[in-house]
């Protein structure tokens, strides 16, 4: 508006040549100046009527939009004082471990500070997620029926289960005369014979737990495995484990067998041998060279192995009972009863040098075994026994190694103060090592 009332000033002054050429210069037509002289004259045009409106109408719509704007950074704003409040009121999290119960007094608490920061002006989404539950779960809650977890008076007991008359008919029937020394395994198909139907044979056992009923009556002993007793070393050549495990050959089906013995203690490999076949009495030819290396005496060391055919061959049997060695043997089918020859085998085979493709013969099977014992005892520093070689170990060096490493532990703590929160790592030699242990007493690595 005020471009145009300056235009018609600076034309007042002028002639029409000046008038047109001002014109040109301003991008405009003379006709206009002269609408405009007229539209000011009479005080109102149908353009300052256009631009009043749409100037009008814009800053409602920035009003509008500057309103809503605000009412969500207030709805926002409520909505985190009302999830503070409710973190603060909240005792604990609900959803930290699934399924746990919780009691009706809890459920309701729960409701009522989300219906509280809902009221405040928290969304039902962030304020369940504050405490830790779904929306869905709330509104499970909120049922009329669902105040109290279902769980808490449950039937424990399933709906076909033998009533308290044919609890005591089964009863009956196994202690009368005709059944009184049978089992249930066979109580169950004489009673089928004469078309008798009770109870199942599973049924039968547990009713007869249920009152006692079900206590050995045979002149054997009662069934069950017995844990071998603990063995502990605290020195070399006092406990030996060994075992045998299959090489591949060339052949599919054909395997060498790897017969390795190592003293826990130390878990040094004390000794070894590759052959085409498993034997008790290749077994005790192996055990008697060990023997003699190592000096042992007569009741000095034990043997423990699993329960495969060559451990307890009767030649190894007797040969180890001249050689005054004391036999240990592992529980039918359990494996981590033996686990140091088993950890010693996992160790062997995931070697990076391992060979990719099975033993062409014999010859190479034992020279890849002879490198690999004499890496394992004498260069492999083994975690179980605080980084020292075996062999170290087996010699009794270790306990001057970790008196040096602790010495230069004491040096840099003292030397950068700054640097240690706490003690120095710990480098006490370890002591004695366990082989299956009674429950409660910690067990050595592997």
């Amino acid at each position: 508006m005020d471009e145009k009332l300056e235009m018609v000033i600076a034309c007042g002054s002028l002639d029409e040549a000046g008038v047109s050429q001002l014109c040109r210069e301003k991008g405009i037509y003379p006709h206009h100046v002269a609408d405009w002289k007229k539209a000011f004259s009479e005080g109102n045009t149908n353009g300052d009527k256009s631009t009043r409106a749409t100037e009008s109408k814009q800053l409602k719509h920035e009003n509008k939009e500057l309103k809503k704007e605000l009412r969500r950074k207030e709805k926002a704003l409520a909505e985190t004082a009302a999830l503070l409040v409710l973190q603060k009121k909240s005792q604990r999290d609900l959803g930290r471990r699934r399924g746990q119960l919780i009691v009706s007094r809890e459920r309701q608490n729960v409701i009522q500070l989300i219906d509280e920061a809902r009221a405040a002006g928290a969304r039902l989404r962030p304020a369940c997620d504050m405490i830790d539950i779904s929306a869905k779960t709330y509104q499970r809650w909120c049922a009329p029926d669902n105040l109290e977890d279902g769980r808490i008076n449950a039937r424990l007991s399933p709906p076909h289960k033998l009533s308290e008359a044919e609890r005591q008919q089964l009863l009956a029937i196994t202690n009368a005369p005709d059944y009184a020394d049978l089992p249930p395994s066979k109580i169950v198909p004489k009673l089928a014979d004469q078309d008798i139907d009770i109870a199942s044979e599973s049924t039968f056992y547990r009713v007869l737990k249920a009152e006692k009923q079900l206590a050995h009556r045979q002149k054997s002993k009662p069934g069950g495995t017995k844990k071998p007793e603990p063995l502990t070393a605290t020195g070399p050549n006092q406990v030996y484990s060994w075992n045998i495990t299959y090489l591949p050959t060339a052949v599919k089906g054909i395997f060498l067998y790897l017969y390795l013995v190592m003293d826990i203690y130390s878990r040094k490999i004390v000794g070894w041998q590759v052959y085409q076949d498993e034997s008790s009495a290749l077994a005790a030819d192996l055990m008697t060279d060990i023997c003699r290396r190592e000096n042992i005496a007569k009741n000095q060391v034990t043997l423990h192995s699993d329960n495969g055919s060559p451990m307890k061959g009767a030649t190894l049997l007797s040969t180890l009972q001249i050689l005054g060695v004391i036999l240990s043997f592992s529980r039918p089918s359990v494996s981590n009863d033996n686990p140091y020859s088993e950890s010693l085998f996992r160790t062997l085979k995931y070697r990076p040098e391992y060979p990719s493709k099975p033993f062409k013969n014999l010859l190479d099977a034992r020279t890849w075994i002879t490198g690999f014992v004499s890496w394992y005892n004498n260069e492999h520093l083994h975690s179980a026994i605080k980084f020292v070689t075996p062999a170290q170990r087996h010699r009794g060096e270790d306990i001057q190694i970790l008196e040096n490493r602790r010495a230069v532990y004491e040096a840099a703590k003292t030397r950068k103060p700054d640097r240690w929160s706490g003690d120095i790592r710990n480098w006490e030699p370890i002591v004695e090592v366990n082989l299956n242990p009674i429950k409660g007493k910690q067990k050595e690595a592997a």
